[in-house]
């Protein structure tokens, strides 16, 4: 009786779980001829819908601000490992809040590139090298080349090429069945993917590295195939980056497909020297602003450190732990034998917010936005597994640094030790993101913003209006009554406040 019971209780748990291990190769060529990919060599997808920017939200609390794409178009090349991916995008009807360029003015064109190992973008019909991008973990090219590998198409037959070694389960879920298929590629990323009972792709992820999320999932949604001359193709393409149990931050591509071409003739760009050169060093900058504070330069992102009697404090921790770590050596050699007790991150964005762990490891208090520590704490300093590119802190004995230390404000915040003030504000009436503060030296009168306002290039002009951004950083200022001598940005080089002045306008007097 106990056996019979056993065995029931087993049958139960398959009905309800993988019915059955299937032979992985049978159900990649059943869904490749009926789909078209066994025959397919390049592909042109074109279509209208929105995109977003990506770690650029609001809020922490918000989804990634949307923006309307008015032209789409795709080329894939599979065997070359090609892609060139075109977008005509505007601001549309979507708020015009957030990071990533919001809002555009007119209309924004986007062109991104991908020649087998190398990858650039192409602004003003110039090539611009690309290693690394927003996400700041893994090499763009090697981004892109996944990206390929995710597309229905390409799913199918990177599952089918050889080293591959697919496995696939079937499973019944709300009584409708599907396989799922897993694999390896590039070596490292573990893609799965749902072909329905239909034989349709349906559904494919992978994970890849980012300093806030970790093991950041990447996934890509298909919704009704069509048949497009023989090619069959989903007619709607939705992108995730991230995960909304964590974070509302997830939507990232919705495109509604028109046409598809299929083995079109594809004239692969040719990798410009200066892509191929592309491998800029991590290299710091420093600059000595005033007894005891330093610019600290030299890459797409800055910091500034301020000694005080017995410690040190850093303002921002950019991009990723290989900048972190770049600024922490600068640090020490500008003033040994001195700990970094405190980081003051601006807000929450991700390539402002990318290097905090690794300052956690180094011992050092986060001193932020009190909106942004439930997504800190949640997500950037959650403990999960880091294993695609595992950091200072996730390597280090919980013994050693447990969690990280948080000083949050919403109001006025003065960072002394009697001998040196820091004074921080949150800014209002911000559109950029709702958790900026601004780090001010009184007796320096050094004010250190980050997105809000960056000194003209030398010899460049500077606008000829300011900027929303521009606008409200002056009204703040202002509202604060700021005594502002230099303007260190977060991008850009140090300015004086003339400058500013003379893009903004002088201030208003009773």
């Amino acid at each position: 009786m106990a056996t019979r019971l056993l065995a029931l209780v087993a049958l139960l748990a398959l009905m309800v779980g993988p019915t059955a291990a299937q032979d992985a190769r049978t159900v990649l060529q059943a869904a490749a001829k009926n789909i078209g990919a066994d025959t397919l060599k390049t592909i042109q997808i074109s279509g209208t819908g929105w995109n977003a920017a990506v770690g650029q939200s609001y809020s922490p609390t918000e989804d990634w601000p949307k923006f309307d794409v008015t032209s789409y178009t795709k080329t894939i090349d599979f065997d070359a490992k090609f892609s060139r991916e075109q977008i005509t995008r505007r601001q549309g009807t979507y708020p015009p809040r957030g990071g990533g360029g919001t809002p555009i003015q007119g209309e924004q064109q986007l062109d991104f590139i991908l020649n087998g190992n190398y990858a650039w973008n192409i602004q003003a019909k110039n090539p611009v090298p690309i290693v690394r991008g927003y996400l700041d973990g893994i090499p763009v090219a090697e981004l892109r080349q996944l990206e390929i590998w995710l597309t229905p198409h390409g799913f199918l037959k990177a599952a089918m090429a050889p080293g591959a070694n697919p496995t696939a389960v079937s499973w019944t879920p709300r009584g409708r069945r599907v396989t799922d298929v897993s694999f390896t590629v590039l070596g490292k990323y573990r893609v799965s993917g749902t072909i329905n009972d239909q034989n349709l792709v349906e559904f494919v992820q992978t994970r890849v590295a980012n300093p806030v999320f970790g093991d950041l999932l990447y996934e890509f949604r298909y919704g009704p195939y069509k048949d497009f001359g023989g090619v069959k193709f989903p007619t709607v393409i939705h992108h995730h980056q991230g995960d909304d149990r964590l974070n509302p931050g997830h939507n990232t591509l919705d495109i509604r497909v028109s046409n598809i071409q299929a083995n079109v003739s594809v004239a692969a760009l040719a990798v410009p020297d200066a892509v191929r050169a592309a491998a800029p060093p991590v290299r710091v900058e420093s600059q000595k602003l005033a007894d005891g504070v330093w610019f600290l330069g030299g890459g797409s992102h800055n910091s500034m450190l301020v000694e005080v009697r017995d410690f040190l404090a850093v303002v921002e921790a950019p991009l990723n732990e290989e900048r972190s770590l770049a600024v922490i050596g600068e640090v020490h050699r500008l003033v040994p034998n001195k700990p970094i007790r405190y980081l003051v991150n601006t807000h929450h964005h991700f390539d402002h917010s990318g290097g905090l762990r690794t300052y956690v490891a180094e011992g050092a208090t986060i001193v932020t936005h009190q909106a942004n520590r439930e997504f800190y704490e949640k997500v950037l300093f959650s403990p999960a597994p880091r294993t695609l590119q595992p950091d200072r802190l996730f390597a280090l004995n919980p013994d050693v640094v447990r969690d990280a230390v948080f000083e949050t404000l919403s109001q006025k915040y003065v960072l002394s030790d009697g001998t040196r003030t820091m004074d921080i504000y949150p800014m209002q009436g911000l559109g950029h993101v709702a958790t900026m503060v601004l780090a001010y030296l009184p007796k320096e009168k050094i004010l250190v913003s980050a997105d809000l306002y960056s000194p003209p290039a030398p010899g460049t002009q500077p606008p000829a209006m300011p900027n929303p951004n521009m606008v409200t950083l002056n009204q703040n200022i202002q509202r604060l009554r700021l005594d502002v001598g230099q303007h260190v940005p977060i991008h850009g080089r140090v300015g004086t406040h003339d400058e500013f002045v003379k893009i903004v306008g002088k201030p208003a007097t009773n």
